[in-house]
């Protein structure tokens, strides 16, 4: 009998760990996107040669409406961006023009930063489109974090070829994401610090992006307000409000 146990523990033991992987994914994205929120984020653009930022006010209902309006700098501001579902649109104030952005443009730079079109789309979901496994232990920015890796399931339209999390084991916050292309090259790497508690969400309030491929490039954004209980429904995304909105 005891034999018995021991082996059905060993043959079990894959299984859990998937599933406390995908637990622990689950749980954490819930942290971090809400349902219905609104945000104002200041977005740092670092290039070899220059530096700009970018301030912005952002709606979203989860995971397919959200709304970025620019508020600074003026030459930017009004610029408003849509998406739903799986289509984006820009509103360029500066010719009074509504644009659609084309599937072959999805991998471009949005506002010149190290963020994509895609990024924005978000068309993957991290629980339905990937397997995910527990690799270990590691500790980032001096907490302790589960380390995940992410493999797209076969059926998947998913850009990257893995992406592995560390979650922190202390309140479940995503505090490091680095992105590998199908060729298993370290594209890109996320990095959140500063929690802060928002509406009683505890989540980085400062992150960074550093694109490998971009030497001397890098993207941060922070948020000043995150409110995860926003009054605003779906018609508020809307293709004629992108031009009124505030």
């Amino acid at each position: 009998m005891k034999l018995t146990f021991i082996l059905l523990f060993f043959l079990a033991a894959p299984l859990l760990l998937a599933q406390d992987a995908t637990d622990i994914i689950r749980r954490a994205d819930a942290l971090m996107r809400g349902k219905r929120t609104y945000a104002e984020i200041t977005m740092t653009i670092v290039k070899p040669t220059w530096t700009r930022a970018v301030s912005m006010k952002v709606w979203s209902i989860e995971p397919d409406l959200s709304l970025v309006y620019v508020t600074e700098p003026a030459r930017d501001k009004g610029t408003v961006t849509l998406k739903r579902k799986s289509e984006v649109w820009n509103w360029l104030p500066t010719i009074q023009k509504t644009i659609k952005i084309p599937p072959s443009m999805m991998l471009a730079s949005w506002m010149g930063s190290d963020f994509t079109n895609d990024d924005l789309v978000r068309q993957s979901s991290i629980i339905e489109d990937y397997t995910h496994t527990l690799l270990g232990e590691e500790k980032i920015g001096g907490e302790d974090c589960y380390k995940i890796e992410l493999k797209p399931k076969p059926e998947a339209g998913v850009v990257w070829g893995k992406v592995i999390f560390w979650i922190s084991k202390d309140g479940l916050m995503e505090l490091k994401e680095d992105f590998y292309d199908e060729d298993g090259n370290l594209i890109r790497t996320m990095v959140g610090s500063k929690p802060r508690d928002f509406d009683g969400h505890r989540i980085p309030a400062f992150w960074e992006m550093i694109p490998y491929n971009k030497p001397g490039n890098k993207t941060t954004f922070e948020y000043t307000i995150l409110r995860f209980n926003a009054d605003i429904t779906p018609e508020f995304f809307s293709l004629q409000n992108m031009s009124r909105v505030r």
